[in-house]
């Protein structure tokens, strides 16, 4: 079998290039010999524009793509050497695939780089692109391809689901006999991590940056204008900026800013063997194989092979000591002990697939820490609370996003705003509510999760739930399946008595479908209630407040007592952010911002504030209220044996707001409802939920009262058209072709954040419109992000999806291009490998309950 040879267990000292004495080989055995090291600069700078900590595959990114953007006094801090850290070890796998959607399009631009690089520098950089294949040996991991390919189509990412002889024809030596299909990437492959960071410092300094090594960081000291001192040894330096990359030092790094970020260091694991005659024998090089119910990467190593495991959570190895007590200090180039009992299944399973393993010789273990956030991607941007600070920071995968990382983020230094929509990245979607004891027990589900079946509408149950719950979860929890939102638990479903309760994730309609059905029947048809707590709450105030807001929203500000929808939108024009903005008193606003932007938002809007010299106060209430949503038909009727305060249409009008009593129980009323039903949002002291939510649903028992949850809210809102930041408008997507005209006033006097790329927008004329689609399917509904065809080609994507339990049919939003956007237009949708005709048609499906007033009022009852 499988034999460790005498090796096992390297450390530092075994792992450098004899008669280079310093210079790190790559650890799993590359040599590098045409890459002579670079020798540190001796110069320093007093200021500089940007100033980069850590000296691994990132930092030494950004600083290439800054300086070669044009940026001047560009400074690279690194606390040792070049690499040290993570970056060194790595196994260097490239692939264009993710099962992301913009992320795909940092691995293209990493992968894209890469293939230029030794020719722009001269620095050889070790590029093998065989492709890889990713293995499915049962049927849902068939399905889980075709659901990724679906959500490949309408990007430049070449891939295909490619048959079992042409796996074997690709890679000879696997063991066939429970192989169904493979995911193939052309182009994939890896690089030498060592080499590719070392043409990027030629290149960043060939551009004029400034790589400064060893030169720790030992303070960060915020000025009030905004710049920071940074101190080293070697003297101190001003920045206008700081970015944090500097791997797993970057939690030392934040805590120098007073930030705690929630990182943690884990050890992966990885073997080479030596040459195996089968493997030298071949006439290409093999494809990189990915294994995933074996969970393992395995790829050529010259004429051998290197293949890494990553272990279950319960077997997996979290550098705990470092979070508690710090990084040793002059950690730098060294690895931890090697532990091949610890993956010896994930062996078993490599052997069993690629038999020619079991004769093979161990030369080489590899056992260094990575770094993992809680959900395994990283922390890229600018961070809310702290001025001109941005990470880049908790890369598990650091070779393959480094390239595309360090163009998105010049990008958005350069330009004031992302080049593409990465919420998922963003910083600021963690918070207070994120502990050390949630980070651990989230990265260690992370890796162990690595190659599991990635589902729509997957829940991950590890840290949960957090300290942030509704002041209803204890009630609630035992009704319904609950979803995690910035930290919150909120209803997705409910169950009865008798129904199956159980979390069934699946790429076809599941046990929730019935469920929210009836719930969906419930708003609908009588009364609902449903915990929005979640949301993120803003309260700005001040003389400067109006002003501040007419220049951050695209819409007008709302009257005293009024409520409206409004959009923050970058320079560029585009949708950066949707908010509900009340006017209560004079001068004084309550903003409201869906869970997963809470900080996202509130970030920008400090950033507006400060840079602008507004005196305003903004303060972030969100975990100080909670919400309450009741709506149906019957909700004025349920509320108004509660209050005094008139709930008549024409005294509480739609979009007005009030502070008012619910049985002595104060809430500032809001009437609206994102179900598009008659509804009140009820904001209330968190700890006052209880009492609210008992005396609500104990007074709507005569009209039938009920919960219901965010997927039956998902389905009623895509019946209204009602659009949703993160799926039909974010950073990709101006407001025009998102058909959010009613909300964007070009002719207010402001001159709003994005109003002149605007008003140039409009007058180029859009190349594709946002249109609703109905589709007639079997047992699965759209989720958002599948691929439109027409004419036997891709034209574009939708952006999200359900199941219409009006006219049972499903429904998506999508985008395709102008032409194709009439009524009535026939275009087909692919879902999980069929592609299924849809129509256009006209929106919204259902009318919305203010909509259907008006007509009523206009018309007469029985003409609506």
């Amino acid at each position: 079998m499988l034999r460790p040879g005498a090796q096992r267990g390297l450390l530092l000292s075994s792992l450098r290039l004899q008669g280079s004495p310093g210079r790190p080989r790559s650890a799993c055995g590359r040599q590098g010999e045409e890459n002579a090291p670079l020798s540190a600069e001796t110069r320093w700078k007093d200021r500089a524009e940007t100033v980069i900590i850590g000296g691994g595959c990132i930092g030494v990114s950004l600083a290439y793509h800054l300086a070669k953007a044009g940026m001047k006094d560009v400074v690279l801090l690194e606390k040792s050497e070049l690499t040290a850290g993570s970056t060194w070890h790595a196994a260097g796998l490239t692939t264009y695939f993710h099962p992301g959607i913009n992320l795909k399009k940092i691995h293209y631009a990493s992968i894209k780089l890469y293939e230029k690089l030794e020719e722009e520098t001269g620095q050889v950089v070790g590029f093998h692109q065989p492709g890889s294949i990713r293995i499915a040996t049962t049927p849902v991991r068939v399905d889980e391809f075709k659901y990724q390919m679906t959500r490949t189509g309408w990007h430049a990412t070449e891939q295909y689901i490619i048959e079992p002889e042409k796996i074997q024809e690709m890679f000879p030596l696997l063991n066939m006999n429970k192989i169904l299909a493979g995911l193939y990437n052309p182009g994939d492959g890896h690089i030498d991590p060592y080499s590719l960071t070392m043409a990027l410092a030629a290149g960043a300094r060939k551009y004029g940056a400034l790589l400064k090594y060893p030169a720790p960081v030992t303070s960060l000291i915020p000025r009030s204008d905004g710049t920071w001192d940074v101190e080293t040894p070697q003297g101190s330096m001003r920045a206008n900026r700081i970015v944090n990359a500097a791997g797993f030092w970057a939690r030392e790094v934040g805590k120098m800013v007073g930030l705690e970020h929630p990182l943690i260091p884990v050890q992966h694991q990885y073997v080479v063997t030596s040459t195996i005659p089968e493997v030298k024998a071949l006439k290409r090089e093999l494809p990189v194989l990915r294994d995933l119910e074996g969970s393992y990467y395995l790829r050529q190593e010259r004429d051998g092979l290197l293949f890494g495991p990553y272990e279950s959570q319960e077997k997996m190895q979290v550098q705990d000591s470092w979070v508690t007590n710090g990084v040793p200090p002059g950690f730098g180039k060294e690895l931890f002990e090697s532990d091949l009992d610890r993956i010896m299944e994930h062996v078993e399973a490599a052997m069993e697939m690629v038999p020619v393993l079991k004769k093979a010789d161990i030369i080489n273990i590899v056992n260094g820490p990575i770094t993992y956030s809680p959900d395994i991607l990283p922390m890229v941007g600018p961070h809310q609370g702290v001025r001109n600070y941005w990470v880049a920071i908790g890369f598990g995968y650091g070779i393959i996003h480094a390239g595309g990382v360090g163009k998105y983020l010049s990008d958005w230094i350069l330009h004031g705003e992302p080049p593409f929509d990465l919420i998922e990245l963003d910083p600021n979607r963690y918070g207070k509510w994120t502990t050390t004891q949630y980070t651990e027990a989230k990265a260690r589900e992370s890796y162990g999760f690595n190659n599991i079946v990635g589902y729509p509408k997957e829940e991950r149950f590890a840290g949960r739930p957090t300290q942030r719950v509704s002041g209803l979860y204890k009630i609630l929890e035992s009704k319904c399946s609950m979803g995690f939102h910035a930290g919150w638990e909120q209803p997705h479903w409910f169950y009865k008595p008798g129904q199956d309760s159980r979390y069934r994730p699946s790429f076809r309609r599941t046990n929730w479908f019935e469920p929210v059905g009836s719930e969906y029947k419930q708003v609908m048809q009588n009364v609902g209630v449903i915990d929005l707590s979640p949301f993120g709450k803003f309260n700005i105030k001040g003389q400067d407040s109006v002003r501040l807001l007419d220049h951050l929203f695209a819409n007008v500000i709302p009257k005293v007592g009024f409520t409206n929808i409004s959009h923050m939108l970058t320079p560029k024009g585009r949708v950066y952010a949707e908010l509900t903005v009340s006017h209560q008193t004079p001068g004084e606003f309550l903003l409201i911002t869906g869970s997963g932007s809470e900080l996202h938002d509130l970030r920008w809007i400090e950033e507006e504030a400060v840079n602008g010299g507004y005196d305003v106060e903004i303060k972030n209430i969100t975990d100080e209220l909670g919400v309450l949503g009741i709506a149906g038909p019957h909700a004025r009727k349920v509320l108004q044996k509660l209050t005094s305060e008139d709930l008549s249409d024409d005294v509480f009008k739609f979009l007005q707001t009030k502070s008012l009593k619910v049985s002595n129980i104060p809430v500032t009323a809001i009437r609206i409802s994102y179900t598009g039903e008659l509804g009140w949002e009820l904001y209330h002291r968190r700890e006052d939920s209880v009492a609210l939510y008992d005396i609500i649903m104990n007074a709507g028992q005569e009209e039938g009262i009920d919960n219901f949850g965010t997927y039956a809210m998902n389905a009623l809102r895509l019946e209204k058209a009602f659009r949703a930041w993160g799926s039909e408008m974010n950073c990709d997507t101006n407001p025009l072709e998102a058909g959010l005209d009613y909300f964007i006033k070009l002719n207010k006097p402001a001159d709003f954040i994005g109003k002149q790329a605007l008003k140039q927008i409009k007058a180029k004329g859009l190349k594709r419109r946002l249109v609703c689609l109905t589709l007639a399917t079997d047992d699965v509904d759209p989720e958002g992000n599948e691929s439109i065809w027409y004419d036997g080609k891709v034209v574009g994507n939708t952006t999200s999806g359900s199941y219409s339990y009006s006219v049972q049919k499903s429904l998506a939003f999508a985008y395709v291009p102008v032409e194709l956007s009439k009524v009535g237009q026939q275009v087909e949708v692919e879902l999980l490998g069929t592609n299924y005709p849809a129509t256009v048609i006209q929106e919204p499906l259902v009318l919305a309950e203010p909509a259907r007033n008006r007509l009523r009022k206009k018309n007469g009852k029985d003409k609506i």
